[in-house]
C-alpha cells in the first residue's frame, strides 16, 4: 500500500508543479505589458506558493497549489515620453518581471515535474512486478 501512497503524493506535485508552470508562463507572457493610461500600473508579477494538505482517508501529506501572491518589488521604469503610458515626467512603468529569473523558475518546476512523474512510473514498475511474481 505505500507505493500507492508515493505515487499519490507524486501526483499531487505533478499537479502543483504544472500551476506553477502555468503562473511563470503568465509572467513571461506579460514581460512587456504596459498600462493603458498614464501613469497607470502595469502587470504585476505572480509568486507562486505551496501549501501542505492531509489526505485523511490516505493518511498522507500532499502539496497543492497556494494562492498566487503578487510581487511588491518595484516596476522599472523607461523613458518613454510618446507612449500612451507615460507619466507627467515621460516616464512608462515596465512590470516587474525579470526573464531571467522567470527561465530559471520554469526549469526547476520542469525538473521537479520530471521528478515527480519519474516517481509514478517507478511505483507501477515495482506494483507490476509485485504482481507477477505473485502470478508465478
Amino acid at each position: 500500500m505505500d507505493l500507492i501512497k508515493s505515487m499519490m503524493v507524486a501526483a499531487s506535485g505533478l499537479k502543483a508543479q504544472s500551476g506553477r508552470m502555468r503562473i511563470i508562463a503568465e509572467n513571461i507572457a506579460n514581460a512587456e505589458s504596459t498600462g493603458n493610461t498614464p501613469g497607470a500600473d502595469p502587470y504585476r508579477r505572480k509568486i507562486v506558493t505551496f501549501e501542505d494538505t492531509l489526505d485523511r482517508q490516505m493518511g498522507v501529506d500532499k502539496v497543492t497549489l497556494g494562492r498566487p501572491e503578487t510581487d511588491k518589488s518595484d516596476f522599472k521604469l523607461k523613458y518613454m515620453p510618446d507612449h500612451p503610458a507615460a507619466n507627467g515626467d515621460g516616464y512608462v512603468k515596465f512590470p516587474n518581471v525579470n526573464g531571467m529569473v522567470e527561465a530559471m523558475d520554469m526549469r526547476e518546476a520542469q525538473r521537479s515535474y520530471e521528478a515527480n512523474l519519474n516517481i509514478i512510473q517507478a511505483s507501477r514498475r515495482m506494483i507490476s512486478q509485485t504482481i507477477d511474481i505473485l502470478r508465478g
